[in-house]
């Protein structure tokens, strides 16, 4: 089966190989140098979103003229308590030493207010005018500053430290994962071809694909802000998604060139192996654009970034790939290092014969241990990555830590209420006595701890306030308290909350509170806000992206294979291995088994894994079932077809699943924990779709299904082109 226009591609490709490559060769090196520059654009974890938050933020900068973002700096001391001269003179110290920072706009201190000293604990509450993506200078400025002494230690931390801190380690973790990675993928690579040149060809790929992806995506940086994750993301797609393209058109290719001469050879490589790249590389591409539908930064530009990656990998595999092999030839096979035994009955024949005569037992054993897998997701807990995302190792994440146990999360992380009113607060008793009002039925609450007001605060009730701002006899000192909670027809309160702030019970609470409260309006922030506000966008927008998924899913593969029922099983198959999947990882990270147990498992890792792997597994299906299609096609008898298919295809694909595996597994042994869950994910879900699913459930239902497997509505079929 020729497609006439894959033929005068290859064509082409063929005759103009030399200039291609160096075409590539060009590219690559330029975009090359900008890749370089690409963690300097990179801005922070990525988990914004518009709504209350932000808002709240913006109405505390620009009416309240409060600190666009803050850093915390803890002081602890073996020798002194926090209220000895000593420990106050270190403070003193520090503070004075701060003067001159850049974007330093205020400074809290310990020793005036007591509520931030405890026991040898105290910190600094430090205010900048600058988002936080703007503070590395300061961050260096306040850490040359900060000198440890025999009896006080005093450590940065902090929103701003901490994204810089996650910046850092997710370079130190892309060097250590590709340390891994790619020299287990190049052994890989040397097993499943026996020869150097061979072997090589697929890494080259994927480094041209992931270099010239960072280099495209330093320009869309200038415009967008990216996330951080992009440098861990990327190379991971990109690596993982080259090296198995290369693979399976290098494979054809060398099954050609024995037979036929080095142009007919990339003729019938481009029109099997490149059409199966084309389609899988849309799935992966679909599968990453489902992220757009969340209106989330980490989502839209790892998206991005996925998309770019991919079309690279794609375009790559398609151009600069067959030109290298029009190139090469028969030299392909050159630099042998081991050589291939000849067996009369493979392997993998003998296994796919075993799984066809024993459909019935294989499917149910497969599916038994892959429910199995499923039921630790009934205990899956979603959090959004903080301080203890970073290495223990790193001193903003042991501050964080330190400041949480002493002083609580909640201390750090009220509940800020704006509360507008339309009109002056200050110049009715009525609007202040409601305001009074709202602050006793919010102290009722059985989830509040305490409430910080312009009541509280001053300790002035309403009408001895409203007859002071009408005789204009407010003390300054007072006056100055009286600004910082009311601004003309704005009012602050601040909730500080007796639960976790990232609880169901904070979320359902400030979901509850924000709207309408009579003639005001009640606007939220802080961290139980951006929490609840997170949570909502992902599960209100992630099944559309998953219908999205499934639906462009089903119709590539509608389109590919012609048959109603295989796009079906395929995409069932998929959601029972990434169930499976994410079983397994709450089974290791949340329940503790070979790694220390965390509070959760990060809330982007199912939308991420879904995204790529629901893309990535379909290579292998569309390359499998492409070439059962072509034994189908050419005797009709679908045993033999999918006996055939596995035999010739069950080495390229378990070679592919491993390079897949230790490419995204690699980062199993990385030190950001999100990182570390997400390369876990995918190379679980790339092993089980590889083994149980591929080679066990896929073979036991095509014998089964028999015939109906191709089974096609009439007016569909007599839309085929006659062969």
């Amino acid at each position: 089966m020729r497609n006439s226009f894959l033929h005068t591609y290859s064509t082409l490709l063929f005759r103009y190989k030399k200039t291609i490559i160096f075409l590539w060769c060009i590219l690559a090196i330029a975009l090359g140098l900008f890749a370089w520059k690409m963690p300097s654009i990179l801005e922070g974890s990525g988990f914004e979103t518009e709504g209350s938050f932000n808002e709240t933020q913006t109405i505390l900068k620009e009416d309240f003229n409060q600190p666009k973002s803050s850093m915390t700096i803890v002081i602890e001391s073996e020798s002194y308590e926090t209220d000895s001269d000593e420990f106050k003179n270190y403070v003193r110290d520090i503070i004075e030493d701060l003067e001159g920072v850049d974007h330093l706009s205020s400074i809290t201190s310990p020793n005036q207010n007591t509520k931030m000293a405890k026991d040898n604990i105290a910190y600094i509450l430090l205010g900048f005018d600058k988002s936080f993506t703007e503070l590395k200078d300061s961050i260096e400025q306040i850490r040359e500053n900060l000198e440890d002494t025999e009896d006080f230690n005093a450590s940065l931390t902090g929103g701003a430290v901490i994204s810089e801190d996650m910046n850092k380690a997710s370079q130190e973790d892309l060097k250590r994962a590709e340390a891994i990675g790619v020299p287990a993928a190049l052994i890989i690579l040397l097993f499943a071809f026996g020869g150097v040149v061979a072997a090589f060809i697929p890494l080259m790929i994927g480094i041209v694909s992931v270099v010239s992806s960072l280099g495209i995506l330093y320009f869309i940086g200038q415009e967008l802000d990216l996330s951080i994750f992009l440098l861990n993301v990327v190379p991971m797609i990109g690596l993982a998604l080259g090296i198995d393209f290369a693979l399976l058109l290098v494979n054809r290719f060398r099954e050609e060139i024995d037979k036929r001469s080095i142009e007919q050879a990339i003729d019938v490589s481009i029109q099997t192996a490149g059409r199966s790249i084309a389609f899988s590389g849309l799935c992966v591409f679909l599968g990453l654009s489902s992220m757009l539908f969340i209106d989330i930064d980490i989502f839209q530009t790892v998206a991005i970034g996925g998309m770019v990656v991919v079309i690279l990998s794609v375009i790559c595999a398609l151009t600069f790939l067959p030109a290298v092999l029009g190139l090469l030839g028969h030299n392909i096979n050159k630099w042998k290092v081991l050589k291939a035994k000849e067996k009369k009955v493979s392997n993998w024949y003998r296994f796919a014969q075993f799984v066809m005569k024993r459909p019935v037992s294989m499917f149910l054993i497969a599916l038994v241990i892959l429910i199995t897998a499923i039921l630790p997701l009934g205990n899956l807990n979603l959090t959004i990555p903080e301080a203890e995302a970073l290495p223990k190792s790193y001193e903003s994440r042991q501050a964080f830590e330190t400041f949480k146990d002493t002083f609580g999360e909640q201390e750090l992380y009220p509940v800020t209420m704006i509360v507008d009113g339309g009109k002056e607060l200050l110049d009715s008793k009525e609007t202040l006595a409601d305001l009074e009002d709202l602050q006793n039925k919010l102290k009722d609450e059985a989830i509040v701890d305490r409430v910080e007001s312009v009541f509280s605060t001053t300790g002035v009730p309403p009408e001895q306030l409203h007859s002071m701002v009408e005789s204009d006899t407010i003390p300054s000192g007072l006056n100055k308290a009286v600004e910082s909670y009311v601004q003309e027809d704005k009012s602050i309160f601040r909730v500080y909350l007796n639960v976790d702030t990232t609880s169901n019970e904070a979320k359902n609470w400030v979901r509850e509170w924000n709207g309408t409260y009579e003639d005001y309006e009640l606007i939220l922030g802080g961290n139980s806000k951006f929490t609840q506000e997170i949570f909502d966008e992902i599960y209100e927008k992630a099944p559309y992206a998953v219908a999205f998924v499934l639906l462009t899913t089903y119709i590539i593969l509608l389109i590919a294979f012609r048959s109603l029922f295989i796009p079906l099983k395929a995409i069932a198959m998929n959601v029972i291995s990434l169930s499976a999947t994410f079983g397994i990882v709450v089974w290791i990270f949340q329940e503790g088994h070979f790694v220390d147990p965390v509070d959760g498992i990060g809330l982007m890792i199912p939308v991420f894994t879904f995204g790529i792997v629901f893309g990535l597994s379909m290579d292998y299906e569309v390359f499998l079932i492409s070439r059962i299609q072509e034994y189908y096609e050419e005797t009709k008898d679908n045993d033999y077809a999918t006996l055939m298919g596995l035999t010739s295809t069950s080495k390229i694909i378990t070679s592919a699943a491993l390079i897949m595996i230790v490419v995204t597994g690699a980062f199993a042994f990385t030190g950001v924990v999100p990182v570390k869950q997400m390369g876990v994910s995918i190379a679980l879900a790339i092993f089980l779709d590889a083994t149980l699913v591929r080679m066990v459930l896929v073979p036991s239902l095509m014998k089964l299904m028999g015939h109906w497997n191709w089974w096609m509505p009439k007016f569909r079929k007599q839309r085929q082109p006659n062969h």
